[in-house]
């Protein structure tokens, strides 16, 4: 086995120095070149024993020597875990034989220097042919010098001669096809001086400025500073010495990195601009850089004690082989120079951020980058960077209180002195709405929006309880009892405490507002009185405010009015409602134009105080006032309506039915209008009362009892509860979707159909009067012919009867509720004086006027009705569409788009002015020329 490994060895020796050692030159004899080859490899072969006498225990300890030596060099234990897993791997390989030997094969050459056995310029294939050229004892002692100190340093003989005449260049190495009897060209030996030799080797192995002298430099360079050979121009340049080789000029390059890095972000942790949070940034890049400065003071007292084992080696190698050299220096630097450089980048990033946006700055590189280097820093400077954050965020969710001098939290409070111009009747909303806003653009990523809105409502909600409902001893104790320290990077205790603070701060605010503040009393209170859902209120009020709603406006006194609110809720079931609720309903006269009624200026208002205001706002209170007026003139026409109903079915059986013959067939049509007008109320009435707000109540009911529901929550319900009943009760828009314009909008519309049925309901009335007139009149007739008879003479005579053919009815009195007397004149003679003579043209046309009033208005009326349920067939919402459905359910009525069909008419009425115009231009034409040919034919 031993003999087979020598045979092994020998053969691939000679076939190595076959490749290398020259072939024979000219002059030489057989001896000299067979003495040259057996030297050659004898050297060899004791080189290859010199390896194998290492002992086995080395070589099993391999493993170990490589680990150790990783954890020495790195200051991760990653490349250690990685190597015992390949070790592992490397065991199980049923290949390989000598896996130790390959270990320690290779820990020998990984604890080389590179370069350090590699051949130098004069060591070249060219340089060892002619080493073997000389003399025995001069191959000796150039083979000892080159053992001893290297190729680098090795002093060869007529080294200079060589590199003159040029030696063998890569392609002329002699190959082992070239046959043995061709004789190469033989080079000159020229014998140098010793002086030669120093100049040759100074010119190859010497740099200026040594690297000694740099490694002695570096630490002053990395601290930013200047030194003999690296002098710094600028904070972003420094210039390097221009005798240095290439090598060293890149080893320097990579050097002046970390040196250049540090000067930017040294002045930058001395300046004292900024926020909290910037603030805190540049004290955590102090924190790393007084760790670079520990790396650079370890760095400098490895250089010093290589520099001091160094001079006691004067040989150039000195250095290099005390284990310290620039390229080293990289090496220890690199995750040095990656952390200057990320936080370099951190600074030129956050010129223009602060607070949250430059957490989020930091947080990016922590969470998508794909370096583990990168994010583990990042990680590390967040921890600081995030303290004031931190700290605001702790005083906010748990004091209510809003500690940020820099507006670098993603809460802000308006400055009064650039908020706009508030409406003074939304000064109530500042309280909740308006004090603190949310900004998105200084939101940090590490939470998320809703997270981020969570808190927003927690330190509102505190400030709330604090200055507005009177609570800071309860906000006082929960601070006190609740308040953690809040970190970065303990996510649960941070999502724990702010949902416990959520949770104990909503059901406090919940609580307060319903039990303490009665807010949800306030609401069912105005939905009964100003909504009108306390019908037997509703209905006592009207009728005794009637007698006095029917006087003009400016007559109106408060104390009037309230007396009678007193009178309906003594009298009604609003008597057993709370105190509080009803000391808040007040009557009152709204300012409107002049000529207005009580009617039209009559409202009722609910006053509510703080802090209930942000719920119920004032501009919720305007919407409430707009429903109540409509409601109120909806409720106003029906009980209108209802009391000349009521006096028309009174009257047709008894009264009307004694004048049947005269205006029987007007209070036939009067009634089915009065019919369809009351159809429509009560329609009108049931879908805003029932299908609109008591739907809505319910929504905003459920709204009220959710279990986790905050202010927030109920102030959206409420206006969503608002909208519904304003936009369903025909309130919303102030314009008609189509045509853009007021008056074609819903409310109009109804303004104008309710003021009709008003005007109707007037005319019904005079015609009532007329009625009652002609029935006394006839009354009064009969009672003549009966005294006429009982005194013996006629009853009626023919000159009664005369008169009677012109007129049959009296003048009617003013408001047609009395009828009209006339004192009886009996004269001796036997007829009676003519009844009704007087004024008999008058009333005739009385009657006329009433019938064409009244079928005037019931046109209008059906016209109004067709137009409003077209608009309401071609609505998106489905209740408003429902509405129209009912109100027309027989089909009585005739949709139709009545302002295209004017519209066509105006386009119509226009062209045929236009066509007018061309023939009235047309025959003044013809005119002008044939005045003109008969003056032509005259001359």
């Amino acid at each position: 086995m031993g003999d087979n490994r020598s045979n092994r060895v020998d053969s691939t020796l000679n076939a190595l120095l076959d490749s290398f050692i020259a072939p024979r030159a000219a002059g030489e004899d057989e001896e000299a070149f067979e003495e040259r080859a057996e030297y050659a490899l004898e050297r060899g072969k004791s080189t290859v024993n010199q390896g194998s006498s290492i002992t086995a225990s080395e070589i099993n300890q391999a493993h170990d020597l490589i680990r150790r030596k990783l954890l020495r060099d790195n200051a991760s234990p990653e490349k250690a875990a990685r190597f015992g897993n390949l070790y592992s791997r490397l065991l199980s390989t049923p290949v390989l034989n000598q896996k130790w030997s390959i270990l320690y094969l290779l820990y020998r050459l990984a604890e080389e220097e590179p370069g350090e056995h590699q051949r130098g310029p004069l060591a070249e294939s060219a340089q060892l042919a002619n080493l073997f050229h000389g003399e025995p004892n001069e191959k000796l002692k150039a083979l000892k010098d080159l053992d001893d100190s290297g190729p680098e340093h090795a002093s060869l003989p007529n080294g200079s001669d060589v590199l003159s005449n040029g030696g063998f260049s890569g392609q002329e190495y002699p190959s082992r096809a070239r046959s043995r009897t061709q004789k190469p060209p033989v080079p000159k030996f020229n014998h140098a001086e010793p002086g030669d030799d120093q100049d040759v080797e100074a010119k190859v192995y010497t740099i200026d400025p040594p690297e000694d002298a740099l490694l002695r430099d570096l630490p002053f360079n990395l601290q930013g500073l200047s030194s003999a050979h690296l002098n710094f121009t600028s904070s972003t340049t420094v210039k390097l010495p221009p005798t240095l080789p290439i090598p060293i000029i890149s080893l320097l390059h990579s050097l002046a990195e970390p040196c250049l890095l540090y000067r930017g972000l040294s002045e930058f942790t001395q300046a004292s601009n900024g926020g909290l949070v910037s603030q805190s940034l540049r004290a955590a890049i102090g924190i790393e850089l007084r760790s670079y400065l520990s790396l650079v003071a370890t760095l400098e007292g490895e250089i010093r004690r290589c520099l001091t084992a160094a001079e006691k080696d004067d040989t150039p190698m000195g250095v290099r082989k005390a284990g310290v050299t620039l390229k080293r220096c990289v090496i220890w630097t690199r995750d040095a120079t990656m952390g200057l450089r990320l936080m370099t980048l951190v600074v030129e990033e956050s010129e223009q951020k602060i607070g949250g946006q430059l957490i989020s700055l930091i947080h990016g590189f922590s969470s998508s980058h794909g370096d583990p280097f990168v994010g583990a820093f990042a990680e590390r400077l967040l921890t600081r960077v995030t303290r004031p954050f931190y700290d605001m965020l702790r005083r906010w969710i748990y004091d209510g209180e809003l500690v940020d001098p820099y507006h670098e939290f993603f809460v802000s409070e308006p400055d009064p002195s650039t908020r706009p111009d508030v409406d003074p009747r939304r000064v109530e909303t500042s309280v909740w709405e308006d004090k603190y806003s949310l900004d998105p653009s200084m939101m940090p990523s590490i939470i998320s929006a809703d997270f981020a809105k969570k808190i927003f409502l927690i330190g509102k909600s505190l400030n709330f309880l604090r200055h507005n409902c009177g609570d800071s001893d309860w906000v006082i104790e929960h601070s006190k009892s609740a308040t953690k320290e809040l970190r970065y990077g303990d996510t649960a205790t941070l999502e724990a405490s702010i949902d416990e603070a959520y949770k104990t701060t909503m059901t406090r605010l919940t609580r307060l507002m319903s039990h303490k503040y009665h807010l949800f009393t306030h609401f069912t209170a105005i939905k009964k009185y100003l909504l009108l859902s306390q019908g037997d209120f509703i209905a006592l009020l009207m009728e005794s405010l009637a007698p006095h709603l029917d006087r003009p406006a400016y007559s109106q006194y408060r104390h009037t009015l309230t007396s009678q609110l007193e009178h309906a809720i003594r009298h009604s079931n609003a008597q057993y409602d709370d105190p509080e609720v009803l000391r808040r309903l007040d009557a009152r006269m709204v300012e409107l134009g002049s000529g207005e009624i009580g009617w039209d200026s009559f409202t009722l208002e609910y006053k509510i105080s703080p802090p209930c205001d942000v719920v119920i706002t004032q501009w919720a209170s305007m919407q409430y006032l707009k429903v109540f007026n409509l409601l109120w003139r909806i409720k106003r026409v029906e009980f209108s309506l209802s009391t000349t109903w009521r006096r028309c079915m009174t009257g047709s059986r008894g009264v009307l039915s004694s004048v049947e013959d005269r205006v029987g067939g007007d209070w036939k049509r009067a009634r089915c209008v009065i019919a369809e007008m009351v159809h429509f109320v009560n329609q009108l009435q049931y879908y805003i009362l029932f299908e609109v707000i008591e739907a809505s109540w319910d929504q905003l009911q459920t709204a009220m009892n959710k279990q986790d529901s905050t202010l927030d929550d109920l102030i959206e319900a409420h206006k969503k509860y608002i909208n519904s009943i304003t936009h369903k009760g025909l309130l919303g828009n102030p314009r008609h979707a189509s045509t853009g314009q007021r008056e074609d909008s819903f409310l109009s519309q109804l303004h104008y159909i309710l003021k009709n049925m008003l005007a109707y309901k007037d005319v019904v009335d005079g015609l009532y009067s007329y009625s009652i007139a002609e029935f006394t009149r006839r009354q009064e007739f009969s009672a003549q012919i009966e005294h006429r008879t009982a005194q013996g003479k006629w009853g009626i005579t023919e000159r009664d009867l005369l008169p009677s053919e012109s007129s049959r009815a009296s003048t009617p009195i003013s408001g047609g509720t009395q009828p009209y007397r006339q004192s009886v004149l009996l004269s001796d003679n036997d007829s009676p004086l003519p009844l009704g003579s007087i004024g008999a043209g008058a009333d005739k046309n009385l009657l006329v006027s009433l019938r064409a009033r009244l079928l005037q208005l019931s046109t209008e009326f059906k016209s109004r009705i067709n137009m409003l349920l077209y608009d309401l067939a071609h609505q998106p919402d489905v209740d408003m569409r429902f509405l129209g459905v009912v109100m027309n359910f027989n089909e009585v009525y005739k949709p139709v788009n009545v302002r295209r069909q004017k519209a066509k008419e105006r386009e119509r009425e226009r062209r045929e002015m236009e066509r007018r115009s061309r023939e009235v231009s047309a025959v003044a034409g013809e005119e002008g020329e044939g005045s003109g040919i008969r003056s032509a034919a005259r001359a």
